[in-house]
């Protein structure tokens, strides 16, 4: 049975069909935060509508005990004050359970059709998003606009096109027929009904709150799933939104808004949550954030089917280049971006100590190295420009890293902390890179340094370059690595070690595209092939194990005849 909100965004979803078909580039969502696009006003009354948050209890009309939780801090140097309403897990797991009940029985274009139009609202509060973004999670205005909004909004969609892909192959009923030769043929007419798994929980990280967050949202309900969608206690604000604008679309659908609910909590949560991931209900996991929660959940939520994105270690093998200039430019844009609190941003490079080839002769390590260090060190010169790339540190953790990372090695590039000129209180620090050698420091760069740090490494040669970026993936995990190579040998032993590792590869990145970022619709976005993530984000695995199907069968009456003599059985 077809439904309105189906047929309203059917265009869009079919244009998003087409697009994970053809892995082109596509987007329903401009990424500009362009008043033509969002409105004379769009920023002016997105900037107000969350500073109207501030300092106020946010309304969510879902079962509550009456208390209230949220201790969220800018990283921009003040406190945001909101609180939201505290729920006793119980009762959130009975209201979901409930509403699940009618939003099952609703069937397959309902739930896309719901989703598609609570994404459509999502889009339409794109500047409230972006500001509740960047002060929770530290990122510069226009990444929190893209990558909190539109970039967000891009992969939840694609989450709803592979659900939708998968969910209109199952046909509702058949007709089966099986000749008996000349005695009547066995006749059965069979239905089949899609059963979605039951709750999903979203686990929400805190500097990528909606863009890790909507892919498992959306995954769940556009499969008949009811979700609750826990927030990390540093970034509640952008996810509580999300949840009232699908409760808002849910109740005007004529669905429970329980449906979604949002479970937030104070910091310090984690056996709340350990708990509440343990429990029978709780059928569907998604989860970003460190390796070893991620790896306790696969672990032990053996009633549910788990997806993670965790930690990693980024990988950039540099061999051979025409244009050292360009090169760094790209790899000190992709250090600096969002102070490397990026799950995709590069760490590891690896440099053969007796250097490389370019198009105007022979380098030296020292010279690669100096190239890179200086270029950051550009990047970052002029403090009103390089905020609005760095952003601010997340949290007091990244801070106290950087400074721990400090003695791992010599110092190529020190990491400064720079002043805001619009906000006083601002964390903001520059990128720390340090020189390493391979043949003794490899229990250093084998782990994750999550935040604005990473290594030079000298390595014996670009083979022994080549072989660490594969096995560090493969054993550490890995969501990115970059090969530089005039060489087509090269370059071809770079995809064997991409494969070895399972980490998807880019080549020779100079341009306007860097190794941080990911497309979607076109790029598989965490392959599921290494410990890194354990299902690709971007592909029909991803959505097909939130339901099943169960079918009944009914004898009923041949529409063809038993075969005459002579014919075969």
């Amino acid at each position: 049975m077809t439904h309105a909100l189906f047929t309203k965004h059917e265009d869009t979803l079919n244009n998003a069909l087409a697009a994970i078909e053809s892995r082109g580039y596509w987007s329903p969502f401009a990424e500009m935060p362009s008043p033509k696009v969002y409105g004379e006003t769009g920023n002016a009354d997105g900037e107000a509508v969350f500073k109207a948050h501030l300092n106020h209890t946010f309304d969510l009309d879902q079962p509550t005990n009456g208390e209230t939780v949220g201790a969220e801090q800018s990283p921009y140097g003040f406190a945001l004050r909101v609180r939201y309403p505290k729920s006793d897990v119980d009762a959130l797991i009975g209201a979901a359970k409930t509403a699940q009940r009618s939003w099952r029985a609703a069937g397959p274009k309902a739930w896309v059709g719901v989703s598609l139009e609570i994404l459509t609202r999502l889009n339409r509060a794109s500047f409230e998003l972006a500001y509740s973004v960047m002060h929770t999670t530290g990122q510069a205005f226009m990444m929190a606009f893209q990558a909190g909004g539109p970039h967000a909004q891009d992969r939840a969609l694609e989450a709803i096109a592979y659900a939708w892909d998968e969910l209109r192959r199952i046909p509702a009923e058949a007709h089966w027929e099986k000749p008996q030769g000349k005695n009547p043929p066995l006749a059965m007419q069979k239905r089949y009904t899609i059963a979605p798994r039951g709750l999903g929980l979203v686990l929400g990280c805190c500097t990528f709150p909606t863009w890790n967050g909507y892919p498992g949202l959306f995954a769940d309900l556009a499969t008949g799933n009811a979700v609750i969608v826990k927030p990390h206690p540093g970034a509640i604000l952008p996810l509580a939104i999300t949840v009232r604008i699908a409760r808002d679309v849910l109740r005007e659908a004529g669905f429970d808004p329980n449906v979604v609910t949002l479970l937030a909590t104070e910091p310090n949560d984690g056996a709340l949550v350990q708990n509440l991931a343990l429990r029978p209900d709780i059928k569907l996991i998604d989860f970003t954030g460190s390796t070893q929660n991620g790896t306790w959940l696969e672990r032990n939520a053996h009633q549910a089917q788990v997806f993670t994105e965790k930690a990693g270690v980024n990988q950039i093998v540099i061999d051979s280049v025409d244009d050292i200039k360009a090169v760094a430019r790209n790899v000190a844009f992709s250090l600096a971006l969002y102070s490397g609190q990026m799950c995709t941003a590069p760490q590891n490079i690896y440099v053969p100590r007796d250097g490389i080839r370019t198009a105007d002769g022979h380098l030296s390590f020292d010279d690669v190295a100096q190239a890179l260090a200086g270029a950051a060190q550009k990047l970052v010169a002029d403090p009103a420009r390089a905020v609005e790339l760095l952003g601010a540190i997340q949290n007091e953790g990244v801070a106290r890293r950087i400074d721990e990372a400090r003695s791992l090695g010599s110092v190529l590039v020190e990491s400064q902390s720079l002043a805001h000129p619009a906000f006083p209180g601002a964390r903001v620090r520059t990128p720390l890179v340090l020189q390493l050698d391979a043949a003794k420091d490899t229990s250093k760069f084998t782990g994750e340094w999550f935040g604005p740090i990473s290594f030079v490494i000298a390595t014996d040669s670009t083979a022994q370059s080549l072989d660490l970026a594969g096995s560090i993936a493969a054993e550490h995990g890995a969501l990115t690595f970059s090969v530089y190579s005039t060489d087509d040998t090269t370059i071809e032993a770079a995809h064997e070690a991409s494969i070895r590792g399972g980490v998807a590869l880019s080549i020779n990145l100079t341009g306007g595209v860097f190794v941080n970022q990911s497309a979607a619709f076109s790029d598989f976005h965490g392959t599921g092939a290494n410990p890194a993530a354990n299902a690709a984000l971007a592909d029909a695995a991803f959505v097909a194990n939130r339901f099943r199907v169960v079918q009944s069968r009914v004898h009923v009456a041949p529409k063809s005849a038993p075969a005459e003599a002579g014919q075969t059985a």
